[in-house]
């Protein structure tokens, strides 16, 4: 399998970690929706990252797709979700959670970084901001009431994509997100990234 994308992407870095974490060999290609979109849309024209090509040829994309799918192939005890329903919706709500925190942290980056100043809209910005805060005061109610396990046998998708997102939130719009005002989840990201499996799969 190939895993097409960059991994300054959220999107990206969590699939990537996630086959790790379930033992699945790929390797990893480093193709920019920006700089190398030419390259990108001979692989799947959508360019879409993360892209997975698949041994026979077929793209999939869509991290959350790319891992439902990827879970099918792992070896049995390998798993990113837990299988009790109770834990299982928690982690769900998490990862959703986290998930928008990544979606709301681009909009902003790409609302100042792709548009230019005088066309940005500041209520849509703020609106966005509100939307981002909010999705990490609930992360943080959540693990501040039930902390993410750190025994590293228990990573699975929620926990990797709640490490990621807040890294990717502080690399990009540190100033939209203080640090101080989310203590659980800086913890457990702090924590997730000086693992081994996010060391190798640094955001870069």
């Amino acid at each position: 399998m190939k895993l097409i994308g960059m991994m300054d992407s959220p999107y990206v870095r969590r699939v990537a970690i996630c086959l790790k974490l379930l033992k699945l060999d790929f390797e990893h290609h480093p193709v920019s929706v920006f700089s190398n979109f030419e390259d990108f849309r001979k692989i799947n024209p959508v360019v879409k990252a993360p892209t997975l090509v698949l041994d026979d040829g077929q793209t999939l994309m869509d991290s959350s797709l790319i891992l439902e799918y990827v879970a099918t192939l792992a070896d049995a005890g390998l798993t990113l979700t837990p299988e009790p329903a109770n834990e299982r919706l928690r982690a769900l709500r998490l990862t959703g959670l986290a998930l928008a925190a990544c979606e709301k942290s681009v909009q902003i980056v790409y609302e100042r970084k792709l548009r230019p100043p005088e066309k940005q809209h500041e209520p849509w910005t703020e609106r966005v901001r509100g939307q981002l805060l909010a999705a990490y005061a609930a992360l943080e109610a959540e693990l501040s009431a039930a902390p993410l396990s750190r025994d590293v046998s228990q990573l699975g998708q929620a926990s990797v994509t709640v490490a990621v997102a807040w890294q990717f939130t502080q690399m990009m719009v540190p100033d939209v997100v203080a640090e101080i005002a989310y203590p659980e989840v800086r913890s457990f990201s702090d924590y997730a990234e000086q693992l081994p499996v996010f060391i190798s799969t640094p955001p870069v």
